[in-house]
């Protein structure tokens, strides 16, 4: 592992610890291109030391990369209970509304391509889930794109709902977000998977770790974009999400 990257690593990894955010990274370790920010991203998850139990992913735009592991630690599941602890802002939790695709059997590194059938094939179940939000730095707009894709994308956690009809899921284009908090404050989004295909990005990424000496494994959850971009939602309070005809996910953030 280069110095630079792991220099760089170790500013983000403090803040993930301390949940306290920060400038951009310093110029002699602020990475300038995919590649340097994908060798920081490797060396956040070394000095971690916590596995990667999810991974974000998106279909490449406009030459940038979205892909970002998710670690063990970070992810709650509603099988564990309707709260969940996370790092607020200002009393503040920032999701994305996405579904999980759920991996039954490893896609390992090998020489050949892996197909579309093949990790369709490896998918066990699907989730509703909420992408938890959140940045080491202060002001992350004014980052680069490598620096974001080295801090992880905005990734700060993911939040694991009931499992929804496989086929159904599959063919969820669009559908209906409604937001409602303590009952009485409801809120409708226009949802839209940002690649048509919610599982577009999962072949995608299963083809480009591969290309990269890196595999999948069992029981990893993937997600692959959000139907409703970003909003807020207040802590201590209770949430109901419903997404289309899929499900509603219903939980409770509490700060960490």
């Amino acid at each position: 592992m280069a110095p630079v990257a792991s220099a760089a690593a170790a500013i983000l990894v403090a803040r993930r610890r301390s949940g306290e955010q920060g400038p951009r990274l310093p110029e002699c370790c602020r990475p300038s291109g995919l590649d340097a920010a994908l060798e920081v991203q490797a060396a956040v998850s070394v000095q971690l030391g916590a596995g990667v139990a999810a991974w974000k992913c998106g279909l490449p735009a406009a030459g940038n990369l979205v892909l970002a592991p998710i670690y063990a630690g970070t992810v709650h599941t509603i099988d564990a209970g309707k709260q969940c602890a996370l790092q607020a802002r200002a009393g503040q939790a920032r999701v994305e509304p996405e579904l999980a695709f759920i991996l039954g059997r490893d896609l390992p590194v090998r020489d050949r391509p892996y197909t579309p059938a093949e990790v369709d094939a490896a998918i066990a179940r699907t989730h509703l889930a909420l992408e938890l939000i959140d940045s080491r730095y202060s002001n992350p707009d004014d980052a680069s794109f490598a620096e974001n894709l080295a801090d992880g994308l905005l990734n700060s956690g993911l939040f694991i709902g009931p499992q929804v009809d496989a086929g159904q899921a599959r063919a969820a284009s669009a559908m209906a977000i409604k937001v409602t908090v303590a009952t009485d404050k409801e809120t409708r989004l226009d949802g839209r998977h940002p690649s048509g295909n919610p599982r577009a990005p999962l072949y995608w990424l299963a083809e480009f770790l591969r290309s990269k000496g890196l595999g999948l494994q069992a029981g990893q959850a993937l997600i692959t974009g959000s139907y409703a971009g970003s909003f807020d939602l207040p802590i201590r309070e209770d949430i109901a999400i419903q997404y289309g005809d899929l499900g509603t996910l219903a939980m409770h953030f509490v700060q960490r």
